[in-house]
């Protein structure tokens, strides 16, 4: 049984979007910290009424969020 969701939060250059890697939940935000709010949210209305064992997850799994970002390169 896994004990965490994993979720992805990278930004389209307009909101910070957050798409859950194994369980089909995707939300957004103008903030992170919005993002991730909505994000809890989202999950807890997914999984309201449904057994956490029918996604291999463990009754109360965790949130492990991965974010992207881009990479700027010092030029000398």
């Amino acid at each position: 049984m896994g004990k965490t969701i994993k979720a992805l939060i990278y930004n389209d250059g307009e909101y910070y979007c957050a798409k859950c890697l194994e369980i089909d939940v995707f939300t957004q935000g103008k903030t992170i910290d919005e993002t991730i709010k909505n994000l809890k949210e989202a999950l807890s209305a997914h999984l309201d009424g449904v057994d956490p064992a029918e996604y291999g997850l463990i009754k109360e799994p965790g949130l492990l969020i991965m974010m992207e970002s881009d990479i700027s390169f010092a030029h000398a």
